[in-house]
C-alpha cells in the first residue's frame, strides 16, 4: 500500500535511499501524499524525524530565521499561510525534475545529506576572555542547519531579482546537490568547518 503513496501524488518516495549513516534516523522520506501533519508528532521527543523532510522544508520556508540585520531580505515571502510555502515547493520541485530528470524528492534528500554540516562552533569563556572551540554537530541539528541555510539563500535571491522563490529555490537544492560552492548552504557549511578545523 505504502508503495503507492506519492508525494503530492506525483513523486515517488518508497525507493529513496539515505546514504549518510549519521542521518539514516533523522531524515524521513515516509510516503505521504500531502506533506502536513498539524504538528501530529509534537509532544514527542525528536518528533520532527518523523516528519517527511518535504514538510520540513515548507515549515522552514515559512519560518526562515534571522539572518543579523538582514531579516528583512529572509522575511519578504512569508504570508503566514502555509498554502504559498506548499505552492512554492512544488513549483520548485517540478523545476528541479525538469533540470535534472530525477526524482526531485532524491535531489532533495542528498542536497540535504551534501549541505549537513560535520562539525560546529561554540564560544567558551575563560576569566573575561573567549575562545572558539569546535564540536561535533548532533544529526537533529545538521539537517535543520541545512535547511535554514538553503531557505535563507534562496529567498536571499530572490529579493530585488526578476527570478521568482520557486525558482532560487530550486537553483538552492540544485546547487547543494552539485555541491557547488555558489550555494548558501554548501559555501557557510565549508567556511564553518573551516573555522571549526582551525579552533580545535
Amino acid at each position: 500500500m505504502t508503495e503507492a503513496i506519492k508525494l503530492f501524488d506525483r513523486w515517488s518516495c518508497g525507493d529513496i535511499k539515505i546514504k549518510d549513516p549519521g542521518l539514516e534516523r533523522y531524515l524521513s522520506v515516509q510516503p505521504i501524499i500531502v506533506p502536513k501533519t498539524g504538528a501530529r508528532y509534537a509532544g514527542r521527543r525528536f518528533h520532527k524525524s518523523k516528519s517527511n523532510i518535504v514538510e520540513r522544508l515548507i515549515n522552514r520556508l515559512m519560518v526562515p530565521g534571522h539572518k543579523a540585520k538582514k531579516h528583512k531580505f529572509t522575511s519578504g515571502h512569508i504570508t503566514g499561510k502555509s498554502q504559498t510555502a506548499y505552492d512554492l515547493v512544488y513549483a520548485a520541485f517540478e523545476i528541479v525534475e525538469k533540470k535534472t530528470k530525477k526524482n526531485p524528492v532524491e535531489v532533495l534528500v542528498r542536497a540535504v545529506e551534501n549541505a549537513a554540516p560535520r562539525e560546529d562552533i561554540i564560544t567558551i569563556q575563560y576569566g573575561g576572555a573567549r575562545y572558539p572551540k569546535s564540536v561535533e554537530c548532533a544529526p537533529q541539528r545538521r539537517i535543520d542547519i541545512a535547511l535554514k541555510l538553503m531557505t535563507q539563500g534562496a529567498y536571499a535571491k530572490a529579493v530585488k531579482s526578476r527570478k521568482s522563490a520557486a525558482a532560487c529555490l530550486a537553483d538552492e537544492i540544485l546547487l547543494a546537490y552539485q555541491l557547488d560552492p555558489k550555494s548558501n548552504a554548501i559555501a557557510k557549511k565549508a567556511e564553518v568547518e573551516r573555522q571549526a578545523d582551525s579552533s580545535r
